[in-house]
C-alpha cells in the first residue's frame, strides 16, 4: 500500500512540534545497574590517563559556569547551581547532561573555577544518581559518561573531596559493570560501538579492570567484521555514523597503544577500510555529505581521527558506501547513488534515492532538507520524504514507503518497507567534464517508471548540467503505467517535480524575467539555475533541519514541476558561475 507524503508546512518559519518523549528507563536497566553494584567490578584507582578526544570551548565553559546552560541545542538559564533538579526541555538536553557532554567545556576554562562547577556538578550527580537511579542508566548514556569520566579524571580529582572520590570509583565500577551486561541491548552501529569502546578504555585505564580486556576487544572485533564491510561502509549508509565509528576506533588504537597494550589487527583493518570511504564522503569544505539521516560532522572531527590514525587515504573511484561524487576546481557534488535501507533498522533511512549534494570552496549551495529527528516526530517523518531532498518526487509518493502505522495518532517511527531495488551508476570520462548517469526504479512497481538522472560536472566546475527524467522501458512498466493514467482525468498526467534546495546562508531569487534563479553566496559568488523544456520553474519555501540549531532554518527550493501524459518524460537545468553562463542547459526536456 502506498502511503502519501504528509507534505511540509508553508510556513517554514514556525515552531517545531514537541520533542520526543524523554527516553525512560526500562526495569532491566535498573537491574543490570542494581547488580553490577552487588556484583560488578571493584574499581579503586587508575593505572593510565586517557587524553579527551577533543578540546572543549573556553567561551561554552564560562557559559556553563554561569548557569547558562546550552545543550543538544537548547538553552535553559538555572536559577541555581545544581543541573540535577531542574526540568529538561527536550530528551536531547537531558540526554547530553548525564552523558556528561558539559565536562570538555568546564575543562577547557584555564583557572580552576571550571574544576570548581565540574566538582559540584559531579558531586552532585554522585549524591543522586551513582547506585542507578535517575534517567541516565541507559547503555547509550553510560559509555559516553564512562569515557567523559575517565578521559577527564586528571581534572576533576584534584582537590575532589574525599567522599566523592570514593563515590566516584564505586560509580566508575557500577558503571563497567552495567556495560558488560548490557552493551548487547545498544542499537547496532555507533551507540554499541561506543559502549565497547568504553569497556575497553576502562579495562585499560582502571585497576580491577584488567582481565576484562580481552573479552571486551574480542567483543569489538565481532563488531567490526559484522558491521564494517569490505569496502568500509555501515548498513545504515549514513556519512555521519561511519564517522563516529571511524573516531572510537581510532580513539581505542590510539588508547590501546599509549597504555602499552598489543594492537588489535581487526580493528586496525576497520580503521583503514573506512579511511578512504569517508575521504571520498567530505566535501569541499572538509564536511560530510548529509545523507540518510546523518548530519554534516562536527567540525576537525575526520581530520583529528586521520591524524590519530596516521592516515592520508585517497578517494575511492567508484562508488564509496554507496555515493557516487563528482569535483572540478574547488566543487564538490555527491549523489546518493544505491537503495535506502529497508526493513529492521531503517526508522532513520531516508527516501533519497539519486539526490545530491552541491558544495561550492566552503560554502554549500544544493543540500537537502535534512533529518528532523531532534525536531519531533513531524519532523522526523516528512525531513525522510523524497520531496524533501534535491532530486525528482512523483507528486504525493515518495521513491520509498513507509510502513503502515498502528493509528492516525501513533508517532513511532516507521520503517521502510518498499523502495528502490536497483540503483544503477555509470561514470564517464570526457575532455573538458565529469559525468554520471544513473536510474533507480522506486516507482516501477507502482507506476511502471523509473528515475533517470545524468549528472555532468566540468572540469574547473564552473558548470553543472543535468537532466532528470521518467520512462516506461519494458513492455509490463507501459501496462502498469496504462492502468495508472487510465484512473487520472484524461490530458492531466502525472505530476512530478524536480527539487533543489537551496541552503539557507545563500539568497535565491527569481531572475531574467522568470526564466533562471540566482543562487547568491555570502561570498558574494553567484550561481545561476535555468532549464530547457515544458516544466515550469518556481521558487518555493523550503526548510534546512540542523541539529545543531534550536529549531528548523527557513530557505528556499527551487521545483521544476512538469507532466507526464506518456510514456516519458525529461527536463534538463544547468547550474553555472558567471564564467559558464554562456553554456546552455545540456539536451532538452521533450516527450516521449
Amino acid at each position: 500500500m502506498e502511503h502519501k507524503r504528509e507534505p511540509m508546512t508553508d510556513r517554514p518559519d514556525i515552531a517545531p512540534a514537541p520533542p520526543l518523549p524523554i527516553g525512560r528507563v526500562t526495569l532491566a536497566d535498573r537491574w543490570a545497574a542494581w547488580r553490577a553494584g552487588a556484583f560488578g567490578p571493584h574499581i579503586t584507582g587508575f593505572v593510565w590517563q586517557l587524553v579527551p578526544a577533543a578540546p572543549g570551548s573556553e567561551p561554552r565553559g564560562r557559559q556553563l559556569m554561569a548557569g547558562d546552560l546550552l545543550l543538544d541545542g537548547q538553552r535553559l538559564v538555572m536559577d541555581d547551581a545544581d543541573p540535577w533538579g531542574i526540568i529538561p526541555p527536550t530528551s536531547g538536553f537531558q540526554d547530553a547532561l548525564h552523558r556528561f557532554d558539559w565536562l570538555d567545556d568546564l575543562a577547557a576554562v584555564p583557572s580552576d573555577a571550571g574544576r570548581a562547577t565540574a566538582q559540584a556538578w559531579l558531586s552532585g550527580w554522585l549524591a543522586r544518581h551513582r547506585r542507578g537511579s535517575g534517567p541516565g542508566w541507559r547503555v547509550d548514556l553510560v559509555g559516553p559518561r564512562q569515557m567523559q569520566l575517565i578521559a577527564h579524571a586528571g581534572f576533576v580529582l584534584p582537590g575532589l573531596a574525599p567522599q566523592d572520590r570514593t563515590r566516584l570509583f564505586s560509580a566508575l565500577s557500577r558503571q563497567a559493570g552495567f556495560l558488560q551486561g548490557r552493551w548487547r541491548q545498544a542499537p547496532r552501529g555507533p551507540a554499541r560501538f561506543l559502549a565497547l569502546a568504553s569497556l575497553v578504555t576502562s579495562a585499560c585505564a582502571l585497576s580491577g579492570m584488567e582481565s576484562t580486556l580481552r573479552p571486551a576487544l574480542t567483543a569489538l572485533a565481532q563488531e567490526c567484521a559484522q558491521d564494517i564491510d569490505a569496502a568500509g561502509g555501515i548498513i545504515t549508509r549514513t556519512p555521519e555514523h561511519l564517522l563516529a565509528v571511524f573516531d572510537l576506533l581510532t580513539r581505542i588504537a590510539a588508547c590501546l597503544r599509549q597504555a602499552g597494550k598489543p594492537a588489535d589487527p581487526a580493528i586496525d583493518t576497520a580503521i583503514a577500510r573506512i579511511a578512504p570511504t569517508l575521504r571520498s564522503l567530505r566535501h569541499a569544505d572538509g564536511t560530510l555529505a548529509r545523507m540518510q539521516g546523518g548530519g554534516r560532522g562536527a567540525p576537525g572531527l575526520l581530520e583529528t581521527a586521520l591524524a590519530r590514525a596516521n592516515l592520508r587515504p585517497a578517494r575511492i573511484r567508484g562508488l564509496a558506501m554507496g555515493y557516487a561524487r563528482l569535483g572540478g576546481g574547488q566543487v564538490s557534488l555527491i549523489v546518493d547513488a544505491a537503495p535506502p535501507l529497508l526493513g529492521q533498522g531503517s526508522c532513520d533511512a531516508h527516501a533519497s534515492s539519486l539526490a545530491f549534494e552541491l558544495v561550492a570552496g566552503k560554502e554549500p549551495v544544493i543540500v537537502s532538507a535534512g533529518s528532523g529527528r531532534r525536531f519531533g516526530p513531524q519532523w522526523r517523518r516528512a525531513g525522510r520524504a523524497t520531496a524533501n531532498h534535491s532530486t525528482l518526487a512523483l507528486m504525493g509518493y515518495a521513491s520509498a514507503r513507509l510502513a503502515r502505522r498502528a493509528s492516525h495518532a501513533d508517532t513511532a517511527p516507521q520503517e521502510f518497507v518498499t523502495g528502490p531495488s536497483t540503483v544503477e551508476v555509470q561514470h564517464s570520462e570526457m575532455k573538458t567534464a565529469e559525468g554520471l548517469a544513473l536510474s533507480h526504479d522506486g516507482w516501477r512497481a507502482t507506476h511502471g517508471l523509473v528515475h533517470l538522472r545524468s549528472l555532468q560536472l566540468d572540469h574547473d566546475g564552473t558548470l553543472l548540467r543535468g537532466e532528470d527524467g521518467l520512462a516506461a522501458m519494458t513492455e509490463a512498466d507501459r501496462a502498469t503505467l496504462d492502468r495508472v493514467l487510465a484512473r487520472l482525468p484524461r490530458e492531466q498526467g502525472l505530476v512530478y517535480a524536480v527539487r533543489f534546495h537551496v541552503h539557507p546562508d545563500a539568497v535565491a531569487r527569481i531572475d531574467m524575467g522568470g526564466t533562471a534563479v540566482s543562487i547568491t553566496l555570502p561570498s558574494r559568488e553567484t550561481w545561476v539555475f535555468r532549464h530547457a523544456g515544458d516544466a515550469v520553474l518556481t521558487l518555493e519555501p523550503s526548510v534546512y533541519l540542523d541539529s545543531t540549531q534550536p529549531r528548523p532554518r527557513a530557505t528556499k527550493q527551487i521545483v521544476l514541476t512538469g507532466r507526464l501524459t506518456g510514456y516519458g518524460s525529461a527536463v534538463s537545468w544547468s547550474l553555472a558561475r558567471p564564467m559558464g553562463l554562456l553554456a546552455a542547459p545540456g539536451g532538452l526536456g521533450h516527450e516521449h
